[in-house]
Parts: C-alpha cells; sequence; structure tokens
C-alpha cells in the first residue's frame, strides 16, 4: 500500500465553536474514498486545538503561570482524547489503539492508524515525522487552518505574501529551531529539523478543503505550500 503520513490539525476537529461535526463526516468519507479507489494506508497524527487551549487557559487561571513541560502535556493529552475520537469513526478498518509511543514499532496491517502526542518538547508534526520515518512515507501532509506559509502573520500584517515553495532551509530561517509550547508555526521547528534530515517533503494545506486535499494526492495542481 501507498503509506500517507497526515499530521490533522486540532483546530480542524475542535474549533472554538466545539467538535466539528460536519468536517468529520466529510473526513470520513474522504479517507475511505482515497483507500478503496488507491490503495493507501492512511497514519492520521491529531493536534490538540481548542479543547488544548481551553484546558491550558484553565489552569492559568487557577494557579497563575504554569510551567512550559504543564502545558505541552495539557496539549498532548487533548490530542489524544481527539485521536481517540477519530479512532471510534474509522475504527472498522483502524488498527486496534491509538499510537502514543514512537520508540517501539506497531506491526499495522489496517488500512488506517490513528496516533497521538508523545512526549514534551514538540509538537504532532514531529510525530508526524517519525511515523513517517518508521512507515517509509515520503510526503507528511499537514492540513492546517491556513492555505499557505506566509512569510509573516496574514492575520496581522495586510502585506504577508504566500510562498507556494519553500527550501527547508528557507523554512527553518523563518520559523527559527526553538519549539515553545502553543507556538503558532504551519509547521513546527522541531520537526522542520527532522524532517529535513530524512529528506522528506512537507505540504501545508488547508484541511477544510478536501477537494483540494485530493488534488494533491491525484497530483494535480493545488493549494497550499511545498517545503522540500
Amino acid at each position: 500500500m501507498n503509506n500517507i503520513v497526515i499530521s490533522l490539525g486540532g483546530s480542524l476537529i475542535v474549533p472554538n465553536g466545539g467538535i466539528n461535526i460536519d468536517f468529520l463526516k466529510s473526513f470520513n468519507e474522504f479517507i475511505r474514498s482515497q483507500i478503496t479507489a488507491n490503495n493507501r494506508r492512511f497514519f492520521i497524527v491529531t493536534g490538540g486545538g481548542s479543547t488544548a487551549r481551553h484546558y491550558q487557559e484553565a489552569a492559568r487561571q487557577v494557579v497563575g503561570e504554569i510551567t512550559g513541560e504543564d502545558v505541552d502535556w495539557l496539549g498532548i493529552h487533548a490530542t489524544r482524547m481527539n485521536a481517540h475520537l477519530l479512532r471510534t469513526v474509522f475504527r472498522d478498518i483502524a488498527y486496534f489503539r491509538v499510537k502514543k509511543h514512537y520508540d517501539q514499532r506497531d506491526p499495522v496491517k489496517e488500512p488506517v492508524m490513528i496516533a497521538a502526542g508523545w512526549r514534551p518538547g514538540w509538537s504532532t508534526d514531529y510525530d508526524a515525522v517519525l511515523l513517517a520515518e518508521e512507515y517509509g512515507a515520503k510526503v507528511v501532509i499537514n492540513m492546517t487552518n491556513t492555505d499557505f506559509v506566509y512569510d509573516k502573520d496574514p492575520h496581522k500584517f495586510a502585506d504577508a505574501k504566500s510562498l507556494p515553495k519553500m527550501s527547508w532551509d528557507g523554512y527553518r530561517k523563518l520559523v527559527g529551531d526553538q519549539w515553545s509550547p502553543g507556538m503558532n508555526a504551519p509547521f513546527d521547528p522541531v520537526a522542520a529539523q527532522k524532517a529535513q534530515e530524512l529528506n522528506l517533503k512537507v505540504v501545508i494545506l488547508k484541511g477544510d478543503d478536501l477537494e483540494n486535499v485530493k488534488k494533491f494526492l491525484d497530483n494535480k495542481e493545488f493549494t497550499g505550500t511545498i517545503i522540500e
């Protein structure tokens, strides 16, 4: 089977308005159709979304400042809740458990594996890169809430320019090399370092546009950023 790794942004699963049932229905149909039509196996790592942010903010409101490690652990457990939700959706075709430990190999035969956060110090983007290394995938699709990587924050700067193609050196110059819990980067810096070492291609796509994701998988013209 053709192994595809997806880093699925938690904001797609749980935006601020609660769990996005419509997206989950569409994503369920999309993945199943891709498996049937193209003999693909999907490794899907879920982010924490607003679930993580709500727990992190609640902790701050109770005790004030919290450690970066605790911020990360709250986020990790949020990713695991989202992953269990997604594994339930794909229960009939998914590996029997959510992958949470990346220092052991799971002998996956099913067409879907759902994975979640592992340890503090990076986001689930890094876990997606580890999955690509473990299962021989050459590409990581980062389905997020933005359509491109930009040279600066497009929400703050009207003159922000989209960057459809980037080298790893160029991307790492843009985002730096340090992870900080809760940071907002299209692909986290620790994951970027590892992806460059492995010579992976990473594609940044707006995740709620599944037709555009399909265009990329079908080698057609699509909207997004390729980093390689």
